[in-house]
């Protein structure tokens, strides 16, 4: 009997391939006769663009061509959303000359090399009509609106209150302890390893576009509705993703540009962004302003739970951070509940989902609040989380398909060394030699448990002994390549090393992509039902070809093992019985789909944060020393992949607690540290020794594999543990991130 694969800590398949430089990025690849592109920008934040003066830069050096409003590339008006036609906003760039925010795409120059086209891009002279712009987030919050549309399915704002109240304020004022503050976030980017690069080349009609991308079916689909094609003239491929985190979802308008150009130069064209285009181009994560109030017994019990939320939303687009609905909305048990959501449209860059959208922030307000309650009520955080522990979703009464946060509360507690407490840490003398002060902290963490829409697998046989196994997912690094290799691997029982798994490729059975921890769940079931069902064919074939050593027995006669068909006194491999059977390979489809389980449970991961800082008295520098993190998140496919999916989810709340944050000039909209000089993200040294532990309990209520979504988990609360081990150590309670150190002066 084979071991089983799942749950094995399995070297990625695709490492050799990335450490030797053979995985084929998009900035990396080429063509015959390839031409570079280069973005225009505006350099205003609002208004009209008067005219553009690209005499010079069509006269340059290798210059092919130069594109703007006045001389623009055609392409189709969006007729859908964004979040269902896949371009993250609803306008087309060079399609008109208003420009709705400072970095916009106001041009496309193609020459023969990138410095060519780079060099004549600096040579065009822009005027423009300007208008005022609306960029100021903090001094038009006063100002915030309702949303367009609903939030998962509910209203903006939704009251669950306790029969004696009439309203959340009542059931407050009825709290005998009360917590009430409000905790504020600036704008982030999701910046990632590879830059955001397309090439396009055309075929008989037929575009070929090569992207890095978290959905190649959704860029296929974003890139016939704008081009004017049907779906089948389309192909998109992103075999590789160097990271993504929300900011690769979309197909975003630079590809469209490209893939416009090289269809009328009739010649493959790439264009490939500097970071300091990434930055207005690509979407990033909304500011955020919470306003939490929490009432409570003496004894630490909830009362009531109020939370309201504003966030930036730009006006070019749909996509905003829904903080309040996403956490206090079920994370904890209260008899009375309100949370309510406005937004600020602002003449901005488009906001755009980024890794844990709604959890991140929201967990770092509530979280905190939480911390902020534990020391009113002189009772410990890890007591006070666990006196609210939640059962049921609240307001809809259906119990968890598997939940075992008060485990990961306590686990995490024994591996970190957590001291219980009741009282503030003391603090050193003033004439005290001491530099360092140390101080803990520790948040909850919950992420939903969701499915893609239908997703499609295919499992191939081959008569070599192999096995293939395909879907149009795609892997921005998140080991997706090799938990579908171990997933069929393990089925079919044969070793990882004879799955080959292929994805990437709009072409390949429908899969909508990687993204909101959907991917693995979504994608694993797919590739479980399409090996089920393979395996049925084989033992069919078996039974009922002529050819075969079975002929003649009943298929429910013979089993498959290990890669082998067995029964009548014959074991062939399945190898052997293709061979046999005169057949180069065989094959079958499969697919998932969200079902009635969404219905009978609410399906959510869960984890714990526990973290130890240093904070100098003198300089306010914050080091992190130590982190534990216990992650309940059904069947642990791989732990090494898994691991790092988690600790690379801490790292996005270390950047937004200690780093991160879009600082926005508020008269011009222009992003004042867009660039990776002045926009400050975790490296290496900013690393604590991480101790990660999964508690692997199967979510079979979930899905036939019980694996559930944790990509974006170890962000949310991250922030929040941060804050409060800060708040330890110095006794300042901080609730405007990023923690810097004039906040602890």
């Amino acid at each position: 009997m084979a071991e089983p694969l799942i749950g094995t800590a399995t070297a990625r398949v695709d490492g050799t391939a990335k450490v030797t430089g053979r995985a084929d990025y998009a900035a990396d690849r080429t063509e015959p006769g390839l031409a570079h592109g280069y973005l225009v920008l505006s350099t205003a934040g609002r208004g009209t663009l008067r005219s553009m003066d690209v005499a010079a830069a069509e006269a340059a050096d290798g210059v092919l061509a130069v594109y703007s409003p006045f001389n623009p590339l055609k392409l189709h008006r969006i007729k859908t959303t964004p979040d269902v036609c896949f371009v993250g906003q609803f306008w087309l760039p060079l399609q008109d000359q208003e420009i709705r925010h400072y970095g916009q795409i106001i041009g496309l120059v193609v020459a023969e090399t990138f410095e060519q086209a780079r060099h004549a891009a600096s040579l065009i002279r822009t005027e423009y009509d300007l208008r005022p712009v609306r960029a100021d987030f903090a001094a038009r919050t006063g100002d915030a609106v309702p949303p367009p549309i609903a939030i998962n399915h509910e209203d903006p704002q939704v009251d669950l209150l306790a029969e004696e109240f009439g309203t959340v304020d009542e059931a407050l004022a009825a709290g005998p302890v009360q917590v009430r503050a409000t905790y504020t976030q600036p704008p982030e980017a999701p910046l990632a390893l590879e830059p955001h690069a397309a090439l396009a080349s055309w075929s008989d009609g037929v575009l070929t576009l090569r992207v890095g991308s978290q959905s190649p079916v959704g860029g296929a689909l974003a890139a016939a509705e704008t081009l004017g094609l049907g779906l089948d003239q389309v192909r998109v491929l992103s075999p590789y993703v160097g990271g993504a985190f929300g900011g690769k979802l979309y197909i975003w308008p630079h590809p469209l540009l490209t893939a416009a150009a090289a269809r009328e130069l009739g010649r493959p064209v790439r264009t490939v962004l500097t970071q300091e285009q990434v930055f207005t181009t690509v979407g990033h994560r909304s500011a955020v302003s919470q306003t939490l109030a929490l009432a409570a017994e003496r004894d630490g019990t909830l009362v009531a739970v109020k939370h309201d939320a504003v966030s930036s939303l730009s006006l070019s687009g749909v996509i905003y951070e829904t903080a309040a609905h996403t956490t206090s909305r079920y994370t904890y048990k209260s008899p009375s509940l309100h949370v309510g959501q406005r937004i600020v449209p602002l003449d901005s860059p488009p906001t755009t989902w980024v890794r844990a959208p709604g959890e991140a922030p929201g967990a770092f307000a509530l979280e905190s609040a939480m911390d902020e309650l534990a020391t009113e009520l002189a009772l410990d955080p890890v007591e006070l989380r666990m006196r609210n522990y939640a059962t049921v979703f609240p307001g809809r009464g259906v119990r968890w398909s598997g939940k075992h946060l008060d485990e990961c509360y306590r686990v995490g507690a024994e591996r970190f060394g957590w001291q219980p407490r009741t009282a503030p840490r003391p603090r050193p003398a003033e004439d005290s030699d001491e530099v360092w002060l140390t101080g803990t902290g520790m948040a909850g963490a919950t992420y939903p448990g969701n499915l893609l829409p239908t997703t499609l697998a295919n499992v191939r046989l081959r008569a070599d002994g192999t096995a293939t196994v395909a879907t149009a997912t795609s892997d921005p690094g998140t080991g997706m390549r090799t938990v579908l290799a171990m997933v069929c691997a393990d089925d079919l029982g044969i070793p990882v090393e004879r799955v080959e798994a292929l994805l990437g490729d709009s072409a390949l059975p429908l899969n909508y992509g990687a993204f909101a921890s959907m991917g693995t769940s979504s994608s694993a079931g797919a590739v479980r039902s399409a090996t089920t069902a393979l395996k049925r064919s084989l033992l069919d074939l078996a039974a009922t070809d002529a050819r075969s050593p079975f002929h003649g027995l009943a298929a429910d006669a013979l089993a498959y093992r290990d890669g082998r068909v067995v029964g009548g006194g014959h074991s062939l491999t399945f190898a052997e019985l293709l061979a046999a059977t005169g057949r180069s390979e065989l094959d079958s489809p499969g697919a998932s789909a969200p079902g009635a389980e969404r219905l009978r449970f609410a399906v959510h991961s869960f984890g714990a944060h526990f973290c130890e800082v240093r904070v100098n008295r003198w300089t306010g520098e914050v080091r992190l020393d130590r982190w534990t993190s216990v992650i309940d998140g059904g069947t642990i496919i791989n732990p090494r992949t898994a691991r790092a999916q988690i600790v690379g989810g801490i790292l996005f709340g270390i950047g937004q607690a200690l780093l991160e944050g879009i600082r926005v000039e508020p008269d011009t909209g222009r992003f004042a540290n867009g660039n990776l000089a002045d926009y400050l993200v975790p490296v290496h040294a900013d690393m604590p020794d991480f101790d990660i532990h999964f508690l692997d309990h199967p979510d079979t209520d979930f899905t036939p594999l019980g694996a559930r979504g944790i990509g974006e988990l170890g962000v949310v609360g991250a922030a929040a543990a941060i804050a409060n081990a800060v708040h330890d150590a110095t006794g300042r309670r901080v609730r405007d991130l990023p923690i810097t150190v004039d906040k602890l002066l």
